[in-house]
């Protein structure tokens, strides 16, 4: 087995990093050049054009993000539980820094400014996170577990906003904690608590 990680891997890596930390037009591949000791010539190999590596970014971003989604599911039934271990990962990862950011959340506040090929590609990404989280609430509705004020997808909206908004006060505030008194409320409010 090759443990080896590839030349495109490093560098989308880098990028995503870079990305989370600036946004699109806040890095050149002389800044992933430098990160990773590489020329830019060689960056052009494998991703001719900035657009053409932001793009394969997030393609690779929605693959893990749709892997990670299956995931939830196949540990627990329980649409609450999805829910909640969702709100979770996001809450370790701001509070341990290891994913501080959702990339696609960093370039959808720069839609207006991102080439075509990308921006389709982040809208993608945000329709397959509603259409998930729509249909964890529409089972938990059914189930009983969660309770719905409005039509599920409208109630997926929210939530989508609340989780992105928190990350983005946590940053704002250089303060983890204000992700979870944010999206906890949030979560309570649609919990359905026996007794």
């Amino acid at each position: 087995m090759n443990v080896m990680i590839s030349t495109s891997e490093k560098i989308l890596d880098v990028a995503q990093s870079l990305i989370v930390a600036g946004g699109y037009n806040g890095f050149s591949y002389a800044d992933i050049s430098d990160a990773i000791g590489i020329r830019k010539a060689s960056i052009h190999h494998h991703f001719p054009t900035k657009a053409e590596l932001v793009s394969a970014l997030v393609d690779r971003y929605r693959q893990q993000t749709e892997q990670g989604l299956k995931s939830l599911r196949e540990w627990s039934a329980n649409p609450a539980d999805q829910l909640q271990s969702y709100v979770n990962f996001w809450q370790a990862c701001i509070r341990d820094g290891s994913l501080p950011f959702c990339v696609c959340a960093m370039l959808a506040g720069e839609m207006p400014m991102l080439p075509e090929q990308v921006a389709s590609r982040v809208r993608a990404h945000f329709h397959h996170l509603a259409a998930w989280l729509t249909s964890v609430l529409q089972a938990g509705a059914e189930q009983r577990l969660l309770r719905l004020d409005k039509r599920p997808e409208e109630e997926a909206q929210m939530l989508m906003a609340s989780v992105h908004g928190a990350m983005l006060s946590a940053r704002a505030f250089d303060d983890p904690a204000v992700f979870a008194a944010i999206v906890k409320p949030q979560i309570a409010k649609l919990l359905i608590v026996d007794g």
